[in-house]
Formats: structure tokens, sequence, C-alpha cells
């Protein structure tokens, strides 16, 4: 025997109404909007029916609750369906429809509703906003920090305000693409490129963890726009003898700590922000080594960079200008000596050096990369090794700041003495 709805015996007045008939449950006519709104609480609570397990139960306090009655394996139950007048008497007899549509599936009413709940519940914190917060948690003791605020930057300014609030099961292909093609409309092409890695990775960790079952950012392939990248300007090796020729007479009227940074660069190709922040605890002038932390590294990996008998020179020379002020930077501030250099100092040297959209503080390191691979025959693997890159294969599993330690402190020797020799012009012309 199937679960059934509670109803009451009906009763069918034969008199009429205004030419109609009334149908009434229990001896009571069904509920019209006048009676709803009519029904004045009292000291108890107290119940209206309106037919089929339907009742409207007014509270001492007012309130007027739709619920309906009903039968499932012999058990009395009821299910809530809303407060009147937020649920209308309409709706609230389509959803007592939908009840007696579940019993007749066999399917409890209450247990139903209680599974929508949860499920809505679920969905709730399953928001892309709070997945990627829970990934972005477990990730950034990893990156350095500048890479971990650039990673939240893309996500609370170019994502959060379009699919923040959307349950992760629910964001399609389309949607993801909406979001990205804005920044594609602004002609932020790198910055959509990598939003969509951001975001596939959080896809990803939801999948892992049973959030979702779809990664909608791997099925954008080809999708967005595409641009040729933009290489840091580099100069060649030819070129290097009169760019260090420049640097030295100093026409152009740099600072000196200008001028070392330019040469340090030159000598380390450390990345332009670990010049400018550079700190004297970090530097061992007797061991002749510059240990990097991991914070301060775009890889998030503490990093040693040994220093040639020219960049201790050179950090020797500094030191003497700048050791005695009280700032812990190697390349303090021109005006503002408690802060490091700033970040624009050694491109904007570089240019009024006369080399303009030809180097670039960045640029260093892919001369060094070239040159030291093609004229002093190191193998790549010790040349990736200086420039923090980590390599793929069996060596990138088994990466650590001290790798290749050895090769690379006369790497690094060989290189500065190179320098020199091209400076002056002892390298054969067939360069």
């Amino acid at each position: 025997m199937l679960p059934y709805l509670h109803s009451s015996k009906f009763t069918k007045f034969g008199g009429k109404t205004g030419g109609k008939t009334r149908t009434v449950d229990g001896g009571k006519m069904k509920l019209t909007k006048t009676i709803c709104n009519n029904l004045k609480p009292k000291d108890r609570p107290y119940k209206k029916f309106d037919g089929g397990g339907l009742y409207l139960e007014v509270m001492p306090n007012g309130n007027k609750l739709w619920r309906v009655k009903y039968y499932f394996h012999g058990k009395e139950k009821r299910v809530s369906l809303g407060k009147y007048p937020i649920v209308t008497l309409a709706e609230a007899r389509e959803k007592r429809m939908e009840a007696r549509q579940l019993l007749a599936k066999g399917i409890d009413p209450s247990r139903n509703k209680i599974s929508k709940e949860k499920l809505a519940r679920r969905d709730n914190n399953n928001i892309f906003e709070t997945l990627a917060h829970e990934w972005y948690s477990k990730k950034k003791d990893g990156w350095s920090s500048s890479h971990a605020k650039n990673v939240m930057h893309r996500l609370e300014s170019n994502v959060f305000p379009y699919i923040g609030k959307t349950p992760v099961t629910k964001i399609t292909v389309p949607d993801l693409l909406d979001v990205l093609q804005v920044m594609e409309d602004r002609n932020a092409l790198e910055v959509a490129k990598r939003t969509r890695q951001i975001c596939s990775q959080v896809f990803r960790y939801g999948i892992q963890t049973g959030r979702c079952e779809n990664n909608p950012a791997l099925h954008l392939d080809g999708a967005l726009k595409t641009h040729r990248p933009k290489h840091f300007a580099a100069l060649d090796v030819k070129d290097v003898p009169g760019f260090l020729t420049a640097l030295e007479r100093n026409e152009a009227r740099l600072f000196s700590r200008t001028r070392r940074a330019i040469r340090l660069s030159l000598l380390t190709f450390a990345r332009p922000v670990e010049i400018r922040k550079s700190r004297w605890p970090d530097i061992d002038l007797d061991q002749g080594q510059w240990a990097i932390p991991g914070e301060r590294m775009k890889s998030g990996r503490d990093h040693i960079v040994p220093l040639s008998a020219q960049s201790l020179d050179v950090l020797l020379e500094q030191q003497k200008e700048t050791g005695s002020h009280d700032t812990p930077w190697v390349f303090p501030g021109q005006v503002y000596p408690r802060k490091p250099m700033s970040g624009g100092t050694v491109n904007m040297g570089i240019k009024r050096l006369g080399y303009d959209k030809r180097m670039t503080a960045h640029g260093f390191r892919a001369l060094a990369r070239t040159a030291i691979r093609e004229q002093l025959k190191y193998y790549p693997d010790i040349i990736e090794a200086q420039l923090a890159h980590k390599p793929s294969g069996p060596l990138g599993a088994a990466y650590d700041r001290a790798q290749f330690l050895d090769e690379r402190r006369t790497m690094m020797q060989d290189w500065a003495d190179y320098l020199d020799k091209i400076a002056l012009g002892a390298v054969s012309k067939a360069i």
C-alpha cells in the first residue's frame, strides 16, 4: 500500500452560493486568501485545514506556517512548506501536489526536503571563492611572497567579482570564458592566461577533494587570444665591451651605487628584485657567498650565489659608501636609505647610458645564459641552477639550494674573468 496524504472525508453541500458549490473539509470551507489574511493569533497555536493534508498553523506570535500532514509507511508525518504570505495559498497547494507526487513514487517528502537543504548548504560551502582560499592557504607557503600576492590579486580582481559566490559544481566552461574575456577585452592577454592557469589549479583541487567533478579551465584551449611573447631586451656579447666602457666613463653621471648595482647585475645575473633587495646579513664576504632566503625568491626556495672576486670588489666598494648607514640594504635608496633602491633605478640607469630598448636589468640573465653556454661551454643544468630555474626531469626532483655549488663557483669566476677579457678586447674577433 502506497504512502498517502492525510485527508478528511469530503462533503459537498448541495446548496448553491452564487451558483457555485462549496467544498468543505471536515465540515469546514477550504481556505481562501481572505480567510488566511483574517486569521488572528490566540494563546495557543491552532490549525486551519485546506484539504488533502494541507493546513495553515497560526502561532501565538502571529506567524502563519504552512504544513502538510501525511502518512509514510503507516506513520503520521509533517513537512513544512514555508511562511504565509511569503508562500501564497496557491504556492502552498502546488507544494502539496509535489508532496503527493513524491509519495506516489515512494519518497518521503520530509526526507527529500532535508536532502535538498543539505545539498544547498554543501553548495554554499563549495562556492568558488571558498575553495580558492582553501587551495591558496595550502600552496602559499611554497611560493615567494611576491608570487603569492600576485595570485591572490588576480583572484580578487579578476575572478571573485564574477563567479566567486557561485558553487563550483555550477560553473560551466562558458561561465569561465566570460570571466577571462573581460581581461581579454582590456588587452590583458597575459593576465588572462595566468588567471586561467590559477583557476585550473583551483578546480583540480576541487576534484581532488570531492567538491566537483569537472575542470572547465581545461576545455578553453584555443578560446582565448594569443600574442607573441615579448622578451626582455638583452645585449649580444659583442656589445658588452661598449656597454662596460659607457658604464666606466659614466658620462650619464649616474650615482656610484647605481653603477655598482648595474655591474653586480651583470656579474651575478640575479633577478632585478634580488639585487635591489639584497641585504648585508645575507652576504658572507669572507666565504664569497650570497645566500638569498626563499621568501625573496620567485621559486620560494633558498638560493646561493657564489661571488667572484670582481663581485666582492663591487660589494666592498658599496660597503665603504653605505655600510655605515643604519640600513640592512646593500643598495639603499638615495633619498630614503631605510628603504631599498627603487625598482626602476637600474633600468633608468641603463637608459641614460644610451641603451634604451637594447638592454634591461632582467636582460643580464639572458645575456649570461647564452654567453656562458656558447662561449664558456658550461652544461645547461649548471647555468639553470645558477639562474634559480628548477630543471626538468630527475634533476628537478633533486633540486636544492646547493645544487652544483662547486661547479657554479668556478663558473661565476670564469664569467667575471671573461667579462674583463672582452672589455679589454682580448677575445677573438670571431665572437
